[in-house]
């Protein structure tokens, strides 16, 4: 059995007086322990919105949650809030995208982190504060004992980056959801949260939900990849197979559009034209058709389905061709 399967999940918001927006819509993967699942697509596509159902963060009201989200067998979506209170920070962990904004300005980072402790483990204050600082300089926070008197704008964006991972991590989370952890870091701190959570996953077994916009994180870091569009996964793939033949035109589009190192001097970027707002309603056809250089007649009428191979799934009428360039090879 896997740790969490995620089956049919469906997230529509609604305001007085607008039509219902469906942010995510028939999402489904399963995540098995020690795993690293990527999340991917440009902003809007439904990434954060799913991380956020699956740990019971939406607001209360003006949006429907459907589908199943089972963790060890347990639909989190049927427990109460009291009963995901408990589950979040001790089974479920979370590193969100803007660490300034996720921790609290007015209270010192130690406390931050001890609360977790002392919450989900019945610690004491004193023992907390031993394990809070043994906590920092394991996600190598360096002086972690000066920093636990510190408050979060005292310190940099990457070591305020690593205190969420220590909160994140202090209960030891069988899943950890890290939404954009790399987001607004330079390439070198990038590189150190990377290789610090490619560290946990293998040295706890923590299974890890990876979402980002950044081909290269998941080049690097997944084992499968779903990339989503519009709400709905319209390639999954392992990362080798997803990497070297992209069959879906949004996924070709991604990887063409990224600069390569290796690539002849001038030579010019393929973007994506339009933007995530220029599409059509999934039950119209597909949503990627206004944008997608392989549309035809069929896609602005008939809903393609996922359908499943023997290596990836795949939602589309028209795919890119075996073997077409696009392409960024995956590290080793």
């Amino acid at each position: 059995m896997a740790l969490l399967e995620v089956r049919d999940l469906r997230v529509v918001f609604q305001r007085r007086g607008t039509e219902p927006f469906t942010a995510v819509d028939g999402v489904s993967f399963d995540v098995d322990p020690g795993q690293t699942v990527g999340l991917v697509g440009e902003s809007g596509c439904g990434k954060s919105v799913t991380s956020l159902a699956i740990m019971g963060l939406l607001p209360s009201r003006g949006n429907k949650v459907s589908g199943q989200v089972r963790f060890e067998g347990t639909d989190l979506l049927t427990l109460s809030d009291k009963d995901m209170r408990d589950r979040r920070g001790r089974d479920l962990g979370m590193v969100f995208q803007d660490p300034l904004s996720s921790l609290n300005p007015v209270i010192p980072i130690g406390l931050q982190v001890t609360e977790v402790l002392e919450r989900h483990r019945g610690m004491s204050r004193k023992a907390a504060m031993v394990e809070a600082a043994d906590l920092l300089g394991r996600v190598g926070i360096p002086d972690p004992q000066r920093r636990l008197s510190e408050y979060p704008h005292q310190l940099s964006g990457g070591m305020r980056q690593r205190a969420l991972i220590a909160i994140a991590l202090a209960c030891r989370p069988r899943l950890l959801i890290a939404d954009e952890p790399t987001t607004a870091l330079d390439v070198t701190i990038q590189a150190q949260i990377l290789a610090l959570l490619k560290e946990l996953v293998r040295d706890t077994g923590t299974a890890l939900i990876m979402i980002t916009h950044d081909l290269g994180v998941v080049a690097g870091l997944c084992d499968e990849v779903n990339v989503l569009y519009g709400g709905r996964v319209v390639e999954k793939a392992a990362r080798y197979p997803l990497f070297a033949d992209p069959r879906h035109p949004y996924t070709h589009g991604l990887l063409a559009s990224i600069p390569r190192l290796d690539g002849a001097r001038g030579e010019k970027l393929v973007p994506i034209k339009g933007s995530v707002a220029d599409n059509i309603p999934w039950d119209h056809g597909c949503a990627f058709a206004p944008r997608c250089p392989n549309a035809l007649p069929v896609c602005r009428e008939v809903t393609p389905e996922l359908e499943a191979g023997d290596v990836r799934s795949l939602r589309c009428h028209n795919p890119v061709l075996p073997g077409t360039p696009a392409a960024q090879e995956v590290p080793a």
